[in-house]
């Protein structure tokens, strides 16, 4: 259940930085981050390699602690939030167990939560289907593609019925067929769900497919350079990629991309 109410930001970060202390001395990963994600919103954070995506998609989840400013999730702590599970969260790998089968990998983290057998079965079959792998219950990893991994650990997520989805470049390995399946498939995901989503993407067309807002991240260290609202309609399809709407938003990216980034070492 969310302790925030539908005015407030489901995230609301305000001055975050995270310096990270090395041994050739400290790093400074993100620098005055202002951030609102709204309920409901899909939020895409781009940029260059090594310009803090990851790294502030893990301060939200609770992986990484902020040594400046304030953040909160869902109206409280990170860490609050946490421990409520707040947030599912997807890696850019799988990350499935090989000896688990597909339904025993999504139960995983409802057998941590202590769930009884029924309630387990409920949510393993419900977002099963949400992923369209209905079916596939008692296939083990290695028999599904790379896409329908993915799927699998979106699932996995979704399970534990989180009001936050946080998904770290889940994509990225995969070919550019699949890709655009699964953009699809995610865009439809999100409309049945009414999830509030967190994406770290590398592509210009993906984020902005996908977005209500792209953040435009530059680096050293990590700013937010640009946030960009999007108007595309929420029933698109991939064709929506030709229209002269998304061009010019893949443009404001793309310039967002090349004014923010710093080429000096």
């Amino acid at each position: 259940m969310s302790t925030a109410d539908a005015t407030t930001p489901v995230i609301a970060i305000k001055g975050l930085g995270l310096t990270f202390q090395t041994s050739d001395g400290p790093v400074e990963a993100l620098s005055n981050i202002d951030l609102d994600v709204e309920p409901g919103a899909f939020v895409s954070l781009i940029g260059p390699s090594g310009c803090g995506k990851t790294t502030l998609l893990r301060v939200i989840a609770d992986l990484e602690q902020p040594t400046s400013g304030s953040i909160t999730v869902d109206g409280v702590t990170p860490q609050a939030a946490r421990e409520a599970r707040a947030y599912g969260y997807v890696f850019q790998a799988a990350a499935l167990y090989p000896w688990r089968t597909i339904a025993r990998n999504v139960a995983l983290p409802l057998e941590i939560m202590g769930l009884p057998r029924a309630e387990r079965d409920r949510r393993i079959a419900d977002n099963l289907a949400l992923v369209n792998l209905t079916g596939f219950e008692r296939k083990f990893p290695w028999q599904l593609s790379g896409g329908m991994q993915q799927r699998v650990s979106i699932a996995r997520a979704l399970a534990v019925e989180p009001n936050l989805l946080l998904m770290d470049e889940p994509f990225g390995a995969l070919d550019e067929i699949v890709r655009d399946y699964l953009n699809e498939q995610l865009l439809q995901l999100w409309a049945k769900t009414k999830k509030t989503v967190v994406f770290v993407t590398h592509s210009i067309p993906e984020a902005v497919f996908l977005s209500t807002k792209i953040v435009v991240m530059s680096p050293r260290p990590g700013r937010v350079y640009d946030v960009i609202p999007s108007d595309l309609p929420g029933d698109r399809t991939l064709n929506i990629r030709e229209t002269p709407e998304f061009v010019r938003m893949a443009h404001r990216v793309r310039e967002g991309l090349r004014a923010g980034h710093s080429y000096d070492d």
